[in-house]
C-alpha cells in the first residue's frame, strides 16, 4: 500500500491495533474495492480513500474495536440509520461530513453499500 509525502504508511496507522480493528480496516478497504478501483492514501492523521478523481472517504479514527469513517457530500443524508453524525463543514462551502462507526464487518450493510457507491461514483 501506499506511502504518504509525510512518510507515513498503513501499517503506522495499525500498528499495536487489534486483530479485530485490523480485520474492520481490510475489510472495508475490500468491500470498497468491490465497487471500483481505489487507492489509499495514508496522510498524517488519517488515510484517505480515493477514486481516480479525488478523496472520496477518509479513515479517521483506529479504535480497539472499530474504525471511523468519514463520507463527505455536498448535501446532507438525514434519512439513514448508519450515521452517526452529520456536520456541516465550517468554510467547507457544501461540504457535509457523513460519521460511521464500524464495530463489526456486518455493518457494511445494503444501506452502508448504497453511500460508498454515492461516495464513489457521484459524491453527491
Amino acid at each position: 500500500m501506499a506511502e504518504s509525502k509525510t512518510g507515513k504508511k498503513i501499517g503506522d496507522f495499525l500498528s499495536g491495533k487489534s486483530d479485530h480493528t485490523k480485520e474492520l480496516f481490510h475489510h472495508f478497504i475490500n468491500e470498497f474495492g468491490k465497487i471500483g478501483l481505489i487507492t489509499v492514501h495514508p496522510a498524517k492523521t488519517m488515510i484517505g480513500i480515493a477514486n481516480d478523481k479525488k478523496r472520496i472517504a477518509w479513515i479517521t479514527q483506529f479504535g480497539r474495536n472499530f474504525i471511523h469513517i468519514v463520507f463527505p457530500f455536498t448535501k446532507p443524508y438525514s434519512d439513514n440509520l448508519c450515521f452517526q453524525k452529520i456536520a456541516r463543514v465550517p468554510g467547507g462551502g457544501h461540504q457535509f461530513n457523513h460519521h460511521f462507526r464500524m464495530l463489526y464487518k456486518d455493518d457494511i450493510n445494503d444501506e452502508v453499500k448504497y453511500f460508498m457507491k454515492l461516495a464513489y461514483y457521484n459524491n453527491a
